[in-house]
């Protein structure tokens, strides 16, 4: 594997790991609140599995993408208001 990328999987797979320890739901204002928050954690948490998949088959870049897909998911909750991180990204 490509040094480079190596590095990068291992930051982006330590990342996913601290926000996923850190997340927690915020209050939700309605049914319809907490079902989206479910499914953002519930995404992430797949993307999370792909990535770890796609790692012990080989296939870098495919664990590299859906590792940023993860965290997509999570900085959506985060923004969005219905997730937050004990853990703030910009010390990421």
């Amino acid at each position: 594997m490509d040094e480079k990328l190596e590095k990068k999987l291992g930051k982006y797979f330590t990342n996913a790991k601290i926000l996923f320890d850190g997340v927690e739901l915020c209050p939700a204002k309605d049914f319809d609140a907490r079902k989206a928050q479910e499914k953002i954690v519930d995404m992430a948490e797949r993307y999370y599995q792909d990535a770890r998949h796609f790692m012990e088959k080989g296939e870098h870049v495919n664990a590299l993408a859906a590792l940023e897909y993860a965290e997509g998911w999570l900085d959506a909750g985060r923004y969005t208001g219905l997730i937050k991180s004990k853990k703030p990204l910009d010390d990421i």
